[in-house]
């Protein structure tokens, strides 16, 4: 309600300053901040070291650890039913702009052999892949999906999100999936 309230006495403002009906809506959405940005500070509970990577499927949250049950609490979409997994694993390689060969399996329902990079690429800007697997943390072309289990197994992420975290972490951090 806070910001329909400033809104309106924004509009009010700018209509009797003669601002054009254009330059007002530009301004009400200028006025609109977001409730939360990511990431965020955590508590972490469990003993993890410093860089590793913990993603709790039951929260959708990806955390990143700092050390001393300290971490940054990213939102991601997981995997849908009977796609989701749990165990450990590892950082092994880092793309940026990846392009995208699906799986056989995804192929028969439908996907394309191979995406570029690019806005059309569901791995989106940044892609961690996990040890020996086809799964990976990603970006995605789909924002509306963080928070959901919409996935094939992989972990998604908003760009901006993926690109931080790819920022911080390295080649070979320990990668905990848990429930």
């Amino acid at each position: 309600m806070r910001f329909f309230a400033g809104a309106f006495v924004l509009f009010a403002v700018m209509a009797v300053s003669g601002a054009s009906e254009a330059q007002q809506r530009v301004a009400a959405v200028q006025q609109k901040q977001p409730e939360q940005t990511w990431p965020q500070d955590a508590e972490l509970k469990g003993d993890y070291p410093r860089g590793a990577i913990v993603i709790n499927i039951s929260e959708r949250r990806l955390y990143y650890s700092l050390g001393g049950g300290k971490a940054l609490v990213y939102r991601v979409a997981v995997g849908k039913t009977g796609f989701g997994w749990t165990g450990q694993s590892w950082v092994s390689q880092k793309t940026k702009n990846p392009a995208w060969y699906p799986t056989a399996r995804m192929q028969a329902e439908g996907a394309p052999d191979y995406v570029p990079p690019g806005p059309q690429n569901p791995l989106g800007v940044r892609a961690l892949y996990l040890g020996w697997t086809e799964y990976r943390i990603h970006g995605t072309n789909a924002p509306h999906t963080i928070g959901s289990a919409s996935s094939s197994g992989c972990f998604r992420m908003l760009n901006a999100d993926v690109t931080d975290l790819f920022e911080r972490v390295a080649i070979g951090a320990p990668v905990y999936v848990v429930q």
